[in-house]
Formats: structure tokens, C-alpha cells, sequence
């Protein structure tokens, strides 16, 4: 459990580190300023980071039946995403460490003065690493119940069946076979 909670934790700092870089690098926006509409920005960031997680995180959307539960993941994700946005924009009054030198271009002085929530570099991978660990979380254990139960299902056993009078073997499935009905006992001739 330990083991998938670190595995969510590092696979959601890896996708909020690359929605944060792209915001960075690729829009050129350092932090979530509230006078350009960095507020919104911020939520909507955090959606799309929420989306890409559910995708990603647990049991991944190009595994074997996992459409749904990616589908339903991804949705969620882009909601909890949003609230976790604001809980760190609301109560999160932590200061954040100068991390300018990740953001080339950015004024370090706002940059230092600024809080965790308006750094996407630090409030993206944040959120979405507790996003991860929560979907994996919820993920655990079902690998392994499913390759039990494949196992199992095919496991054969061998039988002893009379029938007739004379000891056969049959090989029968454990679990999805079908009760088989005896063979037909043929009556007992009377003895002349």
C-alpha cells in the first residue's frame, strides 16, 4: 500500500511538474497574478492537471478495460483538481522559496514575495500529487485479486466418478464448470 501511495505521489508531481512547464515555458506566465485574470487561470489549470492525473494515475486509460474508470477519474479528478486549487489559494498563506531560477524571465522579487498557490510551478505538481497518491490508493490490490482469480479459474482437478460400477476419472473446471449430471446407470439385468 506504502509502495502505490509513493508510486501516485511521484506519477502526480511528474504530470503537475508538466502542465506547470507549460504554463511556464510555453505561455510565459510565472505565477497566477489575480489583476490578469490569474484566478481563474489558476482553477482552470488545475482542472486540466486533475483531468490529465485521473488519466494517468491508478489504473491508466490505455489498460485492459479501464475506459469508465478513467473516463469517471478524469472527471472527478478536474473537480477535486478545482477545490484543491482553492483551498490552497484560500487557507494555503505559506510563503513560497525562491524558486526563480526554474522560471527564467520572471521577476524574482514577485516571485519571492509570492504564495504557493499563485506559483504554478509549485501549486500544480502539489495538486496533483495528491490526486495521484489518492488514485492509486484506490487502485490498490485489484492487480493482484485478478490474477488470483484468473489462476485459480484455470487450475483443472481430477475426479473419481463411478459410474457403471467401474471407477473413471474426469477432469472437471473448479470454478466455471457446470454441475455435469452423472451418466445414466443402465438398470441390472435379472439373472435367468
Amino acid at each position: 500500500m506504502l509502495r502505490r501511495l509513493l508510486i501516485g505521489l511521484i506519477l502526480g508531481v511528474i504530470v503537475g511538474g508538466l502542465a506547470a512547464a507549460a504554463l511556464v515555458a510555453g505561455l510565459h506566465m510565472p505565477l497566477f497574478a489575480a489583476d490578469t485574470g490569474g484566478t481563474v487561470l489558476a482553477y482552470l489549470a488545475a482542472a486540466v492537471t486533475g483531468v490529465l492525473t485521473g488519466l494517468v494515475a491508478g489504473k491508466p486509460i490505455w489498460a485492459s478495460g479501464a475506459k469508465i474508470e478513467a473516463g469517471l477519474k478524469a472527471f472527478f479528478g478536474a473537480l477535486i483538481a478545482a477545490g484543491l486549487m482553492f483551498a490552497l489559494r484560500r487557507w494555503g498563506n505559506v510563503q513560497a522559496p525562491d524558486i526563480a531560477f526554474l522560471m527564467p524571465g520572471a521577476d524574482p522579487d514577485l516571485v519571492h514575495k509570492a504564495l504557493i498557490g499563485e506559483v504554478p510551478a509549485l501549486a500544480l505538481p502539489a495538486v496533483a500529487a495528491v490526486l495521484g497518491g489518492f488514485f492509486e490508493l484506490d487502485n490498490t490490490g485489484t492487480d493482484k485479486d485478478e490474477a488470483k482469480g484468473d489462476a485459480s479459474k484455470s487450475k483443472k482437478r481430477v475426479a473419481d466418478d463411478k459410474a457403471n460400477g467401474k471407477a473413471q476419472k474426469r477432469v472437471a473446471e473448479d470454478d466455471d464448470a457446470e454441475p455435469e449430471s452423472a451418466a445414466p446407470v443402465a438398470p441390472k439385468r435379472a439373472k435367468r
